[in-house]
């Protein structure tokens, strides 16, 4: 009852989009979902083509009912260990010790989004806290947005940002320290520099309207933060030698992902896959219901492969024909 082509680890656009396309090629597949998606505090998902400005809860309940719709299995549940047991079986455990039999695992956890340690930042996050301009610039357009740095990369995010709105202000939060070329930089776009180490923001009227530094607020209406993005799966295959890898922009440490191939998703260790924010977190819904569909397909001619090999091998010696 418990073995299965593919176990996917993950119920979100990626793991879903993966359990469509293997269900569709008749695989046994099971999705366990922790019910924690990386846009749970957000209240649209944007630039899916079809589904735009959906609820990210009820994409998700559509993705679900597509999964069972082919026979595939999406249920609740925290997996806390992958193993092998077999050259042919890896084995998921979960936290209730459900175990879990599979020809092929598939890692679609996502990330958890670290936030810089501020004051009620966390309680505004996905509503006026920001950190994705293609998520949510066209949300906040024209409105005066505080950036709060969080090192050099976050200079790029302040040009990026400049895009939606001509009043952008870019809090250096003692994380920056600006050259000559970009301060005339900032300066030729208008962007406002605010030295000094935040220290909070201020609600009025259940709406975010200024940031803190010292004892000086500035007025805003969104803040953008550069958050360190996490795949959280060092536990979940410590038994397998995969850990997440730190990635760095401009000497800033942004994130920590599981490395897979980038066309496929494959990891270094056979038998094991990865797709969406998990393997890479710049990734939007629309890309990661992507790199499902693609690396579910990868993953179903992986079993093929493996399904003619052993054929070969019950079937005996080749026979010559004449």
């Amino acid at each position: 009852m418990n073995a299965f082509d593919v176990v996917v680890i993950g119920g979100g656009a990626a793991g879903l989009a993966a359990a469509v396309t293997l269900g569709r090629a008749r695989r046994k597949v099971l999705v366990v979902d922790a019910g924690s998606p990386r846009n749970a505090a957000a209240g649209q998902v944007h630039s899916y083509l079809g589904r735009e400005g959906v609820d990210p809860r009820e994409l998700l309940a559509i993705g679900r009912s597509e999964v069972e719709q082919y026979g595939g299995i999406v249920a609740s549940g925290t997996a806390v260990g992958v193993e092998r047991v077999s050259e042919f079986t890896l084995r998921v455990t979960l936290a209730d010790d459900t175990a879990l039999d599979a020809r092929r695992v598939l890692v679609a956890t996502g990330v958890v989004d670290e936030l810089p340690d501020i004051p009620h930042l966390t309680d505004r996050w996905g509503r006026d806290v920001l950190h994705c301009a293609y998520c949510h610039g066209w949300e906040v357009r024209d409105k005066t947005i505080g950036l709060i740095a969080g090192g050099a990369a976050s200079l790029h995010q302040a040009q990026l940002w400049r895009q939606w709105s001509d009043k952008i202000i870019l809090f250096t939060n003692e994380a920056v320290e600006l050259t000559a070329l970009q301060r005339a930089e900032l300066a030729a776009r208008q962007i406002t520099v605010v030295p000094g180490h935040v220290t909070g923001i201020e609600v009025t009227n259940d709406e975010l309207s200024g940031i803190r530094v010292g004892d000086r607020v500035t007025a805003v209406q969104a803040a953008v933060v550069f958050p360190v993005s996490v795949a959280k799966v060092d536990d979940l295959l410590a038994e397998l030698g995969l850990r997440a890898e730190e990635k760095e922009m401009d000497g800033q440490v942004i994130g920590a992902t599981l490395n897979a191939d980038p066309q496929v998703g494959a990891t270094a260790v056979a038998g094991v896959w990865a797709a969406g924010n998990v393997r890479g977190h710049r990734a939007q819904v629309i890309d990661a219901a992507a790199q499902g569909g693609l690396t579910g397909a990868m993953m179903n001619i992986d079993l093929v492969n493996e399904d003619v090999r052993r054929a070969v091998h019950s079937y005996g010696p080749l026979q010559t024909c004449r």
